[in-house]
């Protein structure tokens, strides 16, 4: 009955959104069943792969016809809203249930869709020290959730209804701001309806000559990240971190940039590691005076989509006072603008070693 709730709520808003859209754009909403299996990525988590999960995926989204210039410059893709359903068939992990905003993009004549969600979701039962220790997969009940989807899909086929069916990737994590925090990754088919909203659409616009070539001088970034997080040891107890942050980009293009910057990180779960490790582990080598702070550079990319834009980076730690899941760190994540200047912006990303997620970090920057 609360599934069956959320599902009915969810059609109620997208239907709502859908009534305010104007007469230059249209929507749809689609719905999913999909099926698959748990990546087994960790040999920690091969207790909880019992079965194959399924689910339900149900979107609302919002077509681009050209309005704007980079409409065009990713030949028009979508934006919207989505819900997914997730039985993982385990008595230990149950379902989760997770809201995404999301990103559509077209490929071979607008048969082929690539979808990017990401969102927030609620696992129905996270890890618990005495009723659920066996749940080393989710650590907390509020996790990050990201999905990525590739679809063969056609519209209209009758009348305002289409099919679409592929490949979808859910990944669940809750960042390591509490332990225990292996993730799930799930591989899935899935196949379903879509639906338009309007009996007609507008046309695409096409600007003639419309290029994506754009020069910039470099530019200079100041960025205030913190967050909590633990370390992997269970019950080490949560800290408050902050990273301080200075980079230069280079405009390619209207879409994208490079970076080169340098990292100082404050990270508080490393003073308990340190402590805990000297202790309990002396054959690591630590003797609990070792520094808790960090520094490195990295290389990154910057993705621009309007007022938004999509991060990756990777660096080295130059200072490295405690071994503690390898001296390469990686990081990905969302930059949203916060005038038209682009020079004030907010960003949420992970910071991560391999597989292995260390923070969610959100801050605050300046471009110069």
């Amino acid at each position: 009955m609360r599934n069956l709730i959320i599902v009915l709520m969810s059609i109620f808003c997208l239907g709502l959104s859908a009534q305010q859209n104007d007469k230059a754009h249209t929507s749809y909403i689609d719905l999913s069943y999909f099926y698959g299996n748990i990546s087994k990525h960790n040999n920690d988590i091969l207790h909880l792969v019992t079965d194959h999960p399924e689910g339900y995926l149900l979107s609302w989204n919002r077509k681009t016809y050209g309005h704007k210039e980079w409409e065009q410059l990713y030949n028009y893709p979508d934006y919207g809203a989505s819900m997914i359903y997730h039985n993982f068939k385990n008595p230990y992990m149950g379902s989760n249930t997770a809201f995404y905003g999301h990103y559509n993009f077209y490929f071979f004549n607008r048969n082929l869709m690539f979808r990017v969600g990401q969102g927030v979701a609620f696992a129905e039962k996270p890890y618990d020290k005495e009723d659920n220790y066996r749940n080393v997969a989710f650590g907390s009940t509020l996790l990050s959730s990201t999905y990525l989807m590739l679809n063969y899909k056609k519209e209209r086929i009758f009348n305002r209804f289409g099919l679409q069916a592929g490949l979808t990737l859910i990944h669940y994590s809750n960042g390591n701001t509490k332990a225990p925090n292996t993730s799930i990754n799930t591989v899935n088919f899935n196949i379903g309806l879509n639906y338009n909203l309007e009996a007609t659409q507008p046309e695409y616009i096409r600007t003639a000559g419309l290029s994506s070539a754009f020069t910039e001088p470099v530019r200079f970034n100041f960025v205030f990240r913190t967050g909590i997080n633990e370390s992997d040891v269970i019950g080490s107890g949560q800290f408050p971190f902050y990273v301080f942050s200075v980079y230069a980009d280079k405009r390619l293009s209207k879409k994208s940039a490079i970076q080169l910057g340098t990292d100082v990180f404050y990270s508080n779960f490393l003073k308990e590691y340190i402590r805990y490790s000297s202790i309990s582990y002396p054959e690591r080598g630590i003797d609990g005076s070792e520094d808790f702070k960090r520094a490195g550079v990295f290389i990154g990319h910057e993705l621009f989509l309007n007022q938004l834009s999509v991060v990756a980076q990777a660096g080295y730690y130059l200072y490295y006072p405690v071994d503690y899941e390898g001296e390469v760190y990686l990081r990905g994540g969302l930059k949203g603008y916060l005038t038209k200047s682009k020079k004030l912006f907010a960003v949420i990303t992970v910071k991560a070693h391999a597989a292995q997620a260390e923070g969610v970090e959100i801050g605050i920057g300046y471009r110069l």
